[in-house]
């Protein structure tokens, strides 16, 4: 059973242990521990995803995992605890802020790699508002989730700002640049 076939509370519980997490990272230092066992089916099954906090419109945090390793549930309280506190672009978060913030997650569908030989080919390939995209050259990696469309809706700068995210110049191309695509399915605390 996938994570999606447990229902609505499946979705209810993600939004739980993020928050959970969080708050256990206050009081403890670490992330939330998950008893497995009283999880759903489907939220014990391996998952990838993104953990992202907003303080009203403007982002908090977010870190995840593009690979899925540990089960979902997991995966989720351990981004949102590294979402509130090691996102290297935000100071770790008070327990004043705590109320204030709104959870999103961001469940990764398996990446596929994108063959393109030249930027115009990638141009073509992706899907605005569907698509999030990896980047990798060497040792450099980077990625949009396909929320990032919202603010970035041209292909060309989107692309252009996910090769600077990685420390390379918005117009870099090379033959060893590397793209894969992948969908999420949303979970936030207004659906």
């Amino acid at each position: 059973m996938s994570w999606d076939e447990s229902g609505p509370e499946a979705r209810a519980r993600l939004l739980q242990v993020a928050r959970a997490s969080v708050a256990h990272g206050l009081r403890e230092g670490r992330a939330l521990p998950v008893a497995l066992e009283d999880c759903e089916p489907g939220l014990r099954e391996r998952g990838a995803c993104f953990v992202t906090l907003r303080r009203g419109a403007a982002l908090r945090g977010c870190t995840g995992s593009l690979t899925a390793v540990d089960p979902l549930v997991v995966d989720v309280a351990n981004n949102a605890y590294r979402s509130a506190f090691h996102d290297p672009r935000f100071p770790p978060l008070e327990s004043e802020e705590l109320a204030g913030l709104s959870f999103h997650v961001s469940i990764l569908n398996p990446t596929e790699p994108l063959p393109v030989t030249s930027e115009l080919d990638l141009f073509a390939a992706l899907r605005p508002g569907v698509d999030g995209l990896v980047l990798r050259e060497g040792s450099r990696s980077s990625t949009f989730l396909p929320a990032v469309w919202q603010s970035l809706p041209e292909p060309r700068r989107f692309v252009a700002e996910l090769k600077r995210k990685a420390g390379l110049a918005g117009d870099h191309w090379s033959d060893r640049l590397r793209f894969e695509r992948y969908t999420v399915e949303e979970v936030g605390e207004a659906d």
